[in-house]
């Protein structure tokens, strides 16, 4: 039986009280604080408030219509009934204003860092990212992570003088990591950010140390989880990987999608309403970690899912990456990464006061292909490796709507 749980009789009487007599929030990010790289360009006005510029460029990137055909969970199946990255983002924002809206918090700076935060993310999910890791890694020793590649999408890739609050809410978002409290940590400006953005690419565990620096990204880093636990159970009955969500523990926060959102956004304005911090009771906090726990044995360890990615996925990722290196470190103006990457970029920051493609094309040839690679959508990927090897043996075969009715 399903259970959700309301906010206490109590605060809400406060939150109505506070709301007759206009209270700000002290610990609300300023529209007038804002930090940008250029501050004399992209003033705030009345009909374009300062993160509402974040927002609407974020949203007119070519990359964000890449979203729509990126892997959140499932890789191998043509269904339009499943999660894709680009829902993904929009229920991270909604779910992240309706906490922000009640605490009295910056709701522009929340869409902002919500609907970027995995704009460099790779095709194929979390597989995608951990192969492209290896491979780069392998060549450079440097690391690959999504919330550190869609900085530089946002930051260097298309220059459009974004925040330094929605870039380092973008960066420090890692819905993987889970806290019960959540402290935002003050940054000092572009210079700390830069070096936050290098400490990740060349430490395995630095974005482990990441902190937002506004309550904002913090509601926005909680809300990433709670926006895919229930929601990747959900995918997992409509593809019939799963029976019922009665398979997982349920607990405080219940097991279904809209009992695991309606109750975890209870608890944390229940105890975040007016203080500097989030913060979820103890049992809220451990039943979230073991339902984590419990979606990575019954739905993310799929052997079905591993399976694929082992014998296919990997092989063409490596395969893919050592054709675009050479050409990287060519760069003949005929190469499919001239023609579809650098152009594209080109194109892309046509309009740009900071872009140069005279200096991007001075980048080291592995974080090149990275760069191409990580902007690829799902059919991208599978469209270019048939071109670039149309005979190879490996393939993806994707599971149709009608194949798990037989």
């Amino acid at each position: 039986m399903a259970e959700y749980h309301n906010l206490s009789g109590e605060l809400q009487e406060r939150i109505k009280e506070d709301r007759r007599n206009h209270w700000r929030n002290p610990y609300a990010f300023c529209d007038e604080d804002i930090v940008r790289r250029e501050m004399d360009h992209d003033k705030a006005n009345i009909w374009r408030p300062a993160f509402v510029r974040d927002v609407e460029k974020i949203l007119h990137l070519p990359y964000y219509n890449r979203y729509g055909d990126k892997t959140q969970v499932y890789s191998m199946y043509r269904n339009d009934d499943i999660s894709r990255r680009a829902f993904h983002v929009q229920l991270v924002s909604r779910i992240a204003r309706n906490i922000g809206r009640v605490l009295g918090l910056n709701e522009d700076l929340i869409e902002a860092v919500s609907l970027g935060h995995d704009i460099g993310h790779t095709p194929f999910g979390h597989a995608g990212e951990r192969m492209l890791s290896e491979l780069f890694r392998g060549r450079t020793g440097r690391y690959f992570n999504h919330n550190v590649h869609s900085v530089r999408v946002l930051d260097q890739l298309s220059e459009r003088n974004i925040s330094l609050q929605t870039l380092d809410g973008v960066l420090s978002h890692n819905g993987e990591l889970e806290q019960k409290e959540y402290r935002p940590r003050p940054l000092s400006g572009f210079a700390e950010y830069e070096d936050r953005v290098e400490a990740c690419y060349v430490e395995e565990n630095e974005i482990s140390k990441l902190v937002p620096s506004t309550l904002e990204s913090c509601v926005m880093r909680i809300c990433d989880i709670i926006a895919y636990l229930g929601k990747d159970r959900q995918d997992a009955i409509r593809l019939g990987m799963l029976d019922t969500t009665d398979t997982f523990t349920g607990g405080k926060i219940g097991s279904t999608n809209a009992e695991i959102i309606n109750n975890l956004t209870v608890n944390i304005i229940e105890n975040s309403y007016g203080k500097p911090y989030l913060k979820m009771d103890d049992i809220y906090f451990e039943t979230l970690v073991k339902a984590k726990k419990e979606n990575y044995t019954y739905i993310y360890g799929s052997e079905k899912i591993r399976k694929s990615v082992d014998e296919n996925l990997g092989p063409m990722f490596e395969k893919m990456y050592g054709y675009l290196l050479k050409e990287a470190e060519q760069l003949q103006k005929n190469s499919y990464i001239y023609r579809h990457h650098i152009a594209f970029l080109k194109e892309n920051n046509r309009y740009s006061r900071r872009f140069s493609i005279e200096r991007y094309l001075e980048t080291e040839p592995n974080q090149m292909v990275v760069d191409y690679m990580a902007s690829m959508t799902d059919d991208y990927f599978v469209d270019l490796y048939h071109e670039l090897f149309p005979h190879d043996k490996h393939d993806l075969h994707y599971i149709g709507y009608f194949e798990n009715l037989a």
